[in-house]
């Protein structure tokens, strides 16, 4: 009996124990079936607040799509104008920059440009029959695959030919500008800004009013050179592509003037390039610096200059008679060969200067000296031919 007394008293005791360990298991598992209740209500309250703000944002419909604006694709693209990134590039990548691109400083040229924005101030004006304001911002020195690589999109290319050059540039017109010239020219309201139409490229009739807005620039910039050479630019092509304006090596230095064009509250900016391969053939020209409109013409120097030109000394030859050898016998003469010519005592003779014929005579003596009389006098013809290698 006392055996089963003291099992049933250990009995108890162990059951006393158990519960006793028991007890902060069960708080403690309590305590988390409350925690993972908050975190289901607070996943629940999110879940909630994430439908609501996508109705509410879903007022464009399902699956519509936010459309990028230009500022934010030229950010993507790289054309960031605030903040200069650039800066952190290595100190030989920016020597070697420096050594590629040097700008010689050509005076000429800045009187050519400073000429042709008050031309196309003129020309815009009577173009657009609005108050247009040209002007130049800056004449710098880039190379032409940097400059490519850094034009703004979308925008339209123009390359242009310089025929007494024999090469090529490229005008490059920005979208702001694009858009108030179609603005203007089809009747827009004055003191507006132009709306811009992004995502779409440019129709055909954008294209053509542009073209035209180019070919008075270029008749501009014939007239702005003219005092200095003559040269003809001639519009080859328009393109919207970078990549098919490629007139010149990516490497190769080019000039590019900027001008900025205002028409009240709308305008832009037009860019024209031209490679110092296309102006390599008048560089000297560019490199003088001449005061004035004239480009230091001077009327006095000019009449002098044509006066002695009429002094000059000229070397005439009478050809008594022309006579065709094979080359083996001209490289067989000798002392005391004779030569038979066709001529006559009574045969013309032909006065030459040069490679041209001035006038026909007779050979006959004058004292002791052999004379030549004129029969004919120069021709008109001839004259023309003179005047022109003058």
């Amino acid at each position: 009996m006392s055996d089963e007394t003291d099992q049933d008293a250990m009995a108890a005791e162990w059951a006393a124990m158990a519960e006793e360990e028991s007890a902060p298991a069960k708080s403690a598992v309590s305590g988390m079936d409350e925690d993972q209740d908050a975190m289901a209500a607070e996943w629940a309250a999110m879940a909630e607040g994430g439908d609501s703000a996508t109705i509410a944002g879903s007022d464009d419909g399902p699956g519509a799509e936010r459309i990028l604006n230009q500022d934010e694709i030229d950010n993507l693209l790289g054309f960031e104008g605030g903040e200069e990134e650039d800066q952190e590039s290595s100190g030989i990548r920016s020597i070697i920059n420096t050594a590629l691109v040097s700008y010689e400083r050509l005076p000429m040229l800045e009187i050519v440009f400073d000429r042709l924005v008050r031309l196309m101030t003129t020309s815009l004006r009577n173009f657009t029959s609005d108050n247009v304001e040209v002007s130049l911002d800056n004449i710098s020195s880039i190379r032409f695959g940097d400059y490519l690589n850094s034009i703004p999109l979308p925008a339209i290319l123009a390359v242009f030919r310089a025929k007494q050059l024999d090469n090529y540039g490229l005008l490059t017109v920005d979208s702001n500008l694009i858009y108030s010239i179609v603005d203007v020219l089809l009747g827009g309201r004055r003191g507006t800004a132009a709306m811009r139409v992004e995502g779409r490229p440019y129709t055909t009739i954008e294209r053509q009013l542009v073209q035209r807005m180019i070919e008075v620039v270029l008749q501009d910039a014939q007239a702005a050179f003219k005092p200095l050479t003559q040269i003809d630019f001639t519009l080859d092509r328009v393109e919207t592509n970078p990549r098919f304006a490629a007139i010149a090596r990516p490497a190769n230095a080019a000039i590019l003037v900027r001008l900025r064009i205002d028409m009240e509250d709308r305008g832009g900016r037009i860019e024209l390039m031209l490679p110092y391969a296309t102006l390599e053939p008048i560089r000297k020209m560019l490199l003088q610096q001449f005061m004035g409109e004239k480009f230091g013409r001077d009327n006095i120097w000019e009449s002098h200059l044509a006066s002695e030109l009429w002094s000059t000394a000229m070397e005439v030859s009478a050809v008594l008679d022309e006579h065709e050898v094979p080359l083996h016998k001209m490289m067989d003469l000798k002392v005391g060969d004779t030569i038979m010519m066709n001529a006559t005592p009574d045969s013309d003779i032909m006065l030459r200067c040069g490679n041209i014929m001035l006038a026909n005579g007779r050979m006959g003596r004058l004292g002791k000296k052999v004379a030549i009389r004129v029969q004919d006098g120069i021709k008109p013809a001839v004259r023309r031919q003179l005047e022109e290698q003058m």
